[in-house]
């Protein structure tokens, strides 16, 4: 059986996957007639212009299209971030050069709100650490006690999509919602049984659980710190001596790691769980040393179902762009 790859109502485009993309998507571009070439790029080859012969470039968090990146790409008129954040992408000099930017701000909010609960769930009954010990030959039953969510205030860093569905599925576990988000009015979160706050401070001295849901900018840049976690109280509402835990499941960076790493081992913060790190893959930090802490990959989106989502929104955005290039031609 031969497929064509000749599409007679549009120009072929040439895309770049720097990062990875769901293999159905991939085939829905070749089936248009578009070329794919999936390779990741070094910071040295996109500099010296790896892109500079597409068309289009689809990346994920691993490739960062600097300014310099973008000066050097040649034809390029279209990038792609399969996922949420575009912090790795240099949006000003982008627009300067009439370069389009997409995201696909939707498609993994699911998986990440459950990959947040997840992270709440193992922190508190001390999943990881008990996991861990059995492969030791330990039998700590009696060292494991932990705590229920319910009845305790969780406090939400940035209230977009995700924060909301971590929100919605909190509330039904029992736990007292409060959140922090500059940019919404402070009644937003009422629909939701959530609490806004107009101070983020305000949140680190209610709520013995924390959770990121932000983006990183200089704003937020370290936005968790020794000053905040020392602002935590350790007994909930229901006057449970639950300790504090922090939660990051948003951007590397906005959680100053060698604070909580200090905190964890002065006894100042109880346990925390981190998706993104400051500097990944973050293979030798310190903190997968200590057991009160446990870690995932920046795994966020990487279910079955989001990563099919994020393909077929991506593949949506570059169709509907690379036609509107063959028809301007």
């Amino acid at each position: 059986m031969f497929i064509s790859l000749v599409c007679t109502h549009h120009n072929v485009g040439r895309v770049a996957v720097t990062d990875g993309m769901d293999s159905g998507s991939v085939s829905k571009l070749i089936n248009e007639g578009h070329e794919v070439v999936e390779e990741h790029y070094s910071k040295e080859e996109l500099v010296a212009g790896a892109l500079s012969s597409f068309d289009a470039v689809v990346v994920r968090s691993a490739t960062k299209i600097t300014s310099e990146v973008i000066s050097n790409s040649g034809g390029l008129s279209f990038i792609g971030r399969a996922g949420v954040g575009v912090d790795n992408i240099d949006i000003e000099a982008a627009k300067e050069l009439g370069i389009v930017v997409c995201n696909t701000p939707g498609s993994s909010t699911n998986s990440v709100v459950e990959l947040t609960i997840g992270h709440l769930l193992a922190s508190c009954r001390h999943i990881p650490r008990g996991d861990r010990g059995l492969r030791e030959g330990l039998w700590e039953k009696k060292k494991l006690e932990g705590s229920e969510l319910s009845g305790k205030r969780l406090g939400l860093v940035g209230f977009g999509r995700i924060a909301q569905g971590v929100a919605a599925i909190a509330a039904t576990l029992g736990m007292e919602c409060h959140a922090y988000d500059p940019y919404l009015p402070t009644n937003f979160a009422k629909r939701f049984d959530c609490t806004m706050h107009g101070d983020v401070d305000a949140l680190f001295r209610l709520c013995t659980h924390i959770s990121i849901h932000c983006n990183l900018t200089d704003e937020t840049y370290h936005l968790v710190n020794q000053e905040r976690i020392s602002m935590m109280p350790t007994t909930s509402p229901n006057g449970i001596n639950c300790g504090n835990h922090i939660i990051n499941c948003a951007r590397g960076g906005i959680v100053d790691e060698e604070a909580v790493l200090a905190a964890l081992e002065s006894g100042g913060l109880t346990s925390s769980a981190l998706d993104v790190f400051e500097i990944e893959p973050a293979i030798g930090n310190p903190l997968l040393q200590h057991p009160n802490f446990h870690g995932t990959p920046h795994i966020g989106a990487a279910t079955l179902e989001a990563q099919a989502r994020i393909g077929d929104e991506m593949v949506a955005l570059l169709l509907e762009h690379l036609d509107g290039m063959s028809s301007d031609a």
